[in-house]
């Protein structure tokens, strides 16, 4: 199902969007850097959404590693936490880990990982903090002296800032700041749905190399257009309903009011065509930087549409 809005006057834009058309689940945060899993819905399903974690992962934990290992990278910042997935691959592969995210929500399942697991070396030191892209490097978060090795940015993560003025200074504003942490050579990884596959044929694939779960019934695309440019792709995520599993519902008694559904929520994005995210990149690391791109982490024209696009990117020496 796709669905086109267009909205002509730029100037309104900001004010406009949420009153015509909705951009995120009801209680989501919508002033300052929005926390998009702040109603709790995306954070309660996440685990049922990706599916299995050894099955999320299984897809690029060989390449990640292997590439980590041949740069000599020992020290992580994970600016994408979420529940913890991909920082506890990197431990669980003895790599030192730092991880941030915005969403409190999100971080609570990292945090709770992290204390089953602290009489393990590398999870006692693994250090995890709330934080977001426009004002971390400004934070209390201990930072390696001469910065960190890699930082990585994936599952979609970066589309979540969105562009509201059309500027893209928040976005070239985060991409600085992860510059900004790593050291000289050190490395970020960063990715994007195909953004040029969805607004090429308006609909966003259910399954892919990160979201693998059984539960997935429906994914609907809307395309948000402003004076002509793509300026907002949301998506509907809809899953099979855990009632006919739930002891309460089956006995008949009332759902508690207070108890979020789980069955839909909504998650919208910036489209980063990956002409433009390449330039967004080089903006901060220079032009001439030694940038790779993966489609779902093969070489380009191994997979003939690829779900997402992997950049990796190296900070001069």
């Amino acid at each position: 199902v796709l669905t086109i809005l267009v909205i002509l006057p730029l100037l309104y834009y900001p004010q406009m969007v949420d009153s015509i058309y909705r951009t995120r689940s009801l209680g989501v945060a919508a002033e300052g850097l929005p926390d998009q899993y702040a109603d709790g819905k995306a954070a309660k399903v996440w685990h049922r959404y990706i599916g299995s974690v050894s099955d999320r992962t299984s897809v690029y934990r060989g390449w990640i590693t292997d590439f980590f290992r041949s740069k000599g990278v020992e020290h992580v910042l994970d600016v994408a936490c979420g529940t913890g997935i991909d920082s506890i691959m990197l431990l669980e592969e003895g790599f030192r880990v730092a991880s941030i995210d915005a969403s409190d929500k999100m971080l609570k399942f990292a945090l709770r990982t992290r204390w089953a697991r602290r009489k393990e070396p590398v999870f006692d030191k693994w250090v995890i903090e709330e934080a977001n892209w426009l004002s971390f490097p400004e934070t209390d978060i201990e930072f390696p002296p001469n910065g960190f090795d890699a930082v990585i940015c994936l599952g979609n993560s970066f589309a979540h800032l969105q562009d509201f003025d059309g500027s893209q200074s928040k976005q070239r504003l985060a991409i600085a700041n992860f510059h900004q942490v790593l050291k000289p050579g050190g490395f970020l990884i960063i990715d994007h749905r195909n953004y040029d596959a969805i607004l090429d044929t308006g609909k966003a694939p259910a399954r892919n190399i990160y979201y693998q779960g059984d539960v997935i019934k429906a994914i609907h695309t809307s395309c948000l257009y402003v004076e002509g440019k793509a300026a907002m792709v949301t998506l509907d995520y809809y899953l099979n309903s855990e009632d006919e599993e739930d002891s309460t519902a089956s006995a008949g008694r009332p759902r508690p009011a207070t108890e979020v559904r789980a069955d839909k929520f909504r998650l919208s994005y910036y489209p980063h065509r990956v002409k433009d995210f390449t330039m967004l990149l080089k903006g901060s690391f220079g032009d001439d930087a030694n940038h790779t791109l993966l489609g779902d982490f093969k070489p380009l024209g191994e997979v003939d549409t690829p779900a997402y696009f992997i950049h990796t990117i190296q900070k001069k020496q």
